[in-house]
């Protein structure tokens, strides 16, 4: 039986994708309507791709009905394959370490909890040839909640493995204040990395499980899995 169960932000957690998401989103919106659309005012950070789109439609003066959002998405899809490729992205120091640690385990797995679409999640990191090591994922398409994905992504666990995960082994990792909460919402550890936007003080303030500085230690974060009580379920 599975015991410990990983859930992965992508963006500032994993990788940086050198802003090659809001370039892309920028761009479908230039492509569909027309103008030059701007971001200004917009947080990306730790947000799902549903509240990002609606954001960035009522910034630009267009309505964010289901039609529209959905018609940005499959533009972005495409200018995201285009535009990343071109960007500076990087793997953040010590995650493939840590990933490729966490495959070998055989009371691991590993799934995504990210606000990414389920194509960009892919896009982003096959790009980095780290798409493999994730068996399921809630992705931002879901919900502009990022705690419902938090939810989807435990039921989703529970049913491709035949049992419930333990509360206890359950861990949120992610890089921003909402990864934090999403992972509290559905009674998980969280454990905040400081490669993103928000230093460790700010991220301790708000009392996760564990903050690291970043991944370069893969014995210290498995440490902090390894410590959690251990539960019948």
């Amino acid at each position: 039986m599975k015991k410990h169960l990983l859930l992965w932000d992508i963006d500032g957690t994993l990788f940086h994708a050198d802003r090659a998401g809001e370039i892309a989103l920028l761009e479908a919106i230039n492509h569909l309507y027309g103008i030059q659309a701007t971001s200004e005012g917009v947080e990306f950070g730790g947000r799902t791709e549903v509240h990002v789109v609606e954001s960035l439609l009522r910034v630009n003066g267009i309505a964010p009905t289901h039609e529209a959002i959905h018609r940005v998405f499959e533009a972005y899809i495409d200018a995201l394959a285009r535009t990343l490729p071109t960007r500076d992205a990087t793997p953040l120091p010590g995650v493939i370490d840590i990933l490729e640690a966490a495959a070998a385990r055989p009371d691991i797995v590993q799934g995504l909890l990210t606000g990414n679409l389920t194509d960009g999640a892919r896009i982003k990191l096959e790009h980095f040839d780290a798409w493999h090591y994730f068996a399921f994922g809630a992705f931002g398409e879901e919900s502009a909640d990022r705690t419902v994905l938090a939810a989807n992504a435990l039921r989703r666990a529970a049913e491709r493995y035949g049992h419930a995960f333990s509360p206890t082994r359950t861990w949120v990792i992610g890089d921003t204040p909402h990864d934090i909460t999403c992972g509290k919402a559905i009674g998980a550890n969280t454990i905040a990395v400081a490669t993103g936007r928000h230093s460790v003080d700010a991220l301790a303030a708000l009392h996760p499980t564990a903050v690291l500085p970043d991944l370069r230690d893969t014995a210290a974060f498995f440490a902090i899995i390894d410590r959690a009580p251990i539960s019948a379920s």
